[in-house]
């Protein structure tokens, strides 16, 4: 659903570069980050910011405000005044799974703030380590059903995408997935590579560098088509599994912002992500760059929701402060 969401968003966003001539904001406009420097989110706020200060016509400053896995980045931007030119790049993390297994996240995602624009999505995939003698899907489905009960899979944190898309897996073939909930993703690609894990799901962009440089092994993605870095390794429906997902990074504005104000954001947003140059740099980074309005974001949000939402309270989830 989201992937169709998405296309609609490309294939009805054809606004000019030229067709937007507004004035500079009142002073800098600055995109809150919840994760370090270095990681995707970060940088793809960063080649953003990099082409989006032509397009307001004020300096744009990234600023990352780490910790509490995202949340206190939220918790931040939802007190801005309408006056504030600021920000958040948030993820399914912080705007879906969060308010749903913390008692109280210290925001209301869907109050709190007003979706502006999608800028990327990406996959999910499911690895071995290159040792593994788990070549493919079939060979894994057929080992588990000799073993039942034995689909354990790391993961990068409890609470995570990841974790939940573990758990519609072993749904799908019919096996209980007992996640195992790492500190991050080099721990977990660690004992992934050492054998201390049999199988771990990450984010395709996290995975596929060491894919590529035979760490570890892909079996399948969560596309609905094959990645184009990956044309032989299926996607989960290919290996017969009827199983496709997506995570996504937009960009939020805080509720008290003027919607004029937003619409504007979101059109100098979408106009910048329509930049070819942009969008390759964005690939480059394995993830898939999305040019859309405030309005095809809003509509492509609720539509991922309505699919991540029962997975999280049907998995009885709850996380501690």
């Amino acid at each position: 659903m989201i992937k169709r969401m998405i296309l609609a968003a490309l294939a009805a966003c054809t606004l000019a570069t030229s067709a937007w001539a507004a004035a500079p904001l009142s002073g800098p406009l600055t995109i809150v980050v919840g994760y370090p420097p270095g990681g995707s989110s970060d940088r793809i706020a960063r080649l953003v910011a990099e082409r989006l200060k032509d397009r307001v016509g004020v300096s744009v400053i990234v600023e990352n405000k780490t910790g509490a896995g995202g949340r206190i980045s939220a918790q931040l931007l939802h007190n801005a005044d309408a006056n504030q030119n600021v920000l958040l790049l948030g993820n399914p993390a912080v705007m879906v799974v969060a308010p749903l297994v913390y008692a109280d996240p210290g925001y209301d995602a869907q109050r709190d703030f007003k979706p502006v624009s999608l800028v990327s999505s990406y996959k999910f995939a499911l690895a071995v380590s290159a040792d593994s003698p788990m070549k493919d899907m079939k060979a894994l489905r057929a080992w588990l059903k000799e073993h039942p009960d034995r689909f354990t899979v790391g993961v990068p944190a409890t609470g995570s995408l990841p974790h939940f898309f573990a758990l519609m897996l072993g749904d799908e073939i019919g096996q209980q997935a007992e996640v195992v909930g790492y500190r991050g993703s080099a721990p977990l690609i660690s004992e992934l590579v050492g054998g201390i894990l049999p199988q771990a799901i990450d984010t395709l962009d996290t995975l596929l560098p060491q894919h590529q440089g035979g760490r570890v092994r892909i079996l399948a993605t969560s596309g609905t088509e094959r990645e184009a870095e990956l044309t032989d390794v299926p996607t989960f429906r290919e290996a017969g599994i009827d199983l496709a997902a997506d995570g996504w990074n937009a960009f939020f504005a805080p509720a008290a912002m003027p919607q004029d104000k937003v619409e504007r954001l979101a059109r100098d947003i979408s106009a910048v992500m329509s930049d070819p140059a942009l969008q390759k740099a964005v690939r480059a980074i394995n993830l898939e760059p999305i040019s859309a309005d405030a309005a095809q974001t809003a509509q492509a949000l609720a539509a991922y929701r309505k699919q991540w939402e029962p997975v999280v309270r049907e998995s009885g989830f709850k996380a501690t402060q």
